[in-house]
């Protein structure tokens, strides 16, 4: 079995739990695959992929800042807030560049923004989405996310300017989009979107879909488990300690190099030069949140 994750580059067209189920037919039966964020099935780009135990390193993944370029189309607003809805309301009326680049400012920093009704977000365990064409009313929240940076890179057409945005952790490009529109008077949607940033993984060193046909190829793509923790602290464990860290044990001060942590935050736990998984100091010990280190075949 492999572990440790591959960054996948998304073609439109594909949900991400397709991408998930592609993957997962090159390797042995029962492997574990998931991906690490959502991508919208008409968007395109960066989708970080966890294969085997490296699923368990989920929730100590950052993400919290994501890069996407995407198409803010004028003059039209859609019931999906992107282009493959049905048009609720147009304008004739288009800004100027000038009035598109004044308005920007406004939505950097933490704002309120309304998740759109076709969505993957659950409610009593169904998708938005689902509720949403089987005709029910679906009411959603405003909550709050953050924009880093927001530029208009360019004006494509009369009807399209290209926007770069940086982003926190759960923000819709689709409903940043709709929201510039209202906020120019016009309305507007998302034309298309290409995530380029997730965490560490990039657009610069991410893999074709295409180009992943055997498990071979797949493992040869793989990145370490460790590879996108590398902001949590490290604690190194005694080699003597080894067997303790194969049971799960808690390990005390006095199997750790340096004794243990301050924090009782998360902390990538070692024996040598091996990955052993996620400990956090629990009174007087340093206890496993996820072991992941495996006996050595003899």
């Amino acid at each position: 079995m492999i572990h440790g994750f591959i960054n996948v580059l998304k073609p439109p067209g594909m949900t991400s739990s397709d991408v998930v189920v592609t993957l997962r037919r090159l390797l042995p039966k029962g492997a574990r695959v998931g991906h690490a964020g959502t991508l919208d099935p008409e968007a395109a780009g960066v989708l970080p992929i966890m294969v085997g135990k490296a699923a368990r390193l989920f929730a100590y993944l950052v993400d919290k800042e994501k890069a996407y370029v995407a198409a803010l189309r004028l003059g039209a607003v859609t019931d999906t807030r992107d282009a493959q809805g049905a048009v609720l309301d147009s304008s004739p009326a288009r800004p100027t560049d000038a009035e598109i680049r004044a308005v920007l400012p406004r939505f950097v920093g933490t704002i309120w923004q309304t998740p759109p009704v076709y969505s993957a977000l659950k409610r009593h365990g169904k998708p938005l989405y689902a509720l949403a064409r089987a005709g029910e009313d679906v009411q959603v929240e405003p909550r709050q996310v953050t924009i880093n940076a927001i530029t208009m890179e360019r004006r494509l057409s009369e009807d399209e300017a290209l926007l770069s945005v940086r982003c926190g952790k759960g923000t819709y490009i689709r409903s940043l989009c709709h929201d510039i529109g209202q906020e120019l008077g016009c309305g507007g949607h998302m034309g298309f979107l290409l995530r380029t940033q997730s965490g560490i993984f990039t657009l610069e060193n991410a893999c074709a879909l295409e180009a992943l046909r055997s498990a071979d190829e797949l493992a040869a793509r793989l990145l370490p488990m460790d590879a996108p923790i590398q902001h949590l602290t490290m604690v190194r464990v005694l080699p003597t300690a080894r067997e303790a860290c194969l049971n799960g044990n808690p390990l005390r001060a006095n199997q750790l190099e340096g004794g243990l942590p301050q924090s009782q935050e998360p902390q990538r736990v070692y024996v040598g030069q091996d990955f052993a998984g996620i400990g956090r100091r629990r009174g007087d010990t340093l206890a496993f949140d996820a072991m992941l280190l495996e006996r050595e075949n003899k």
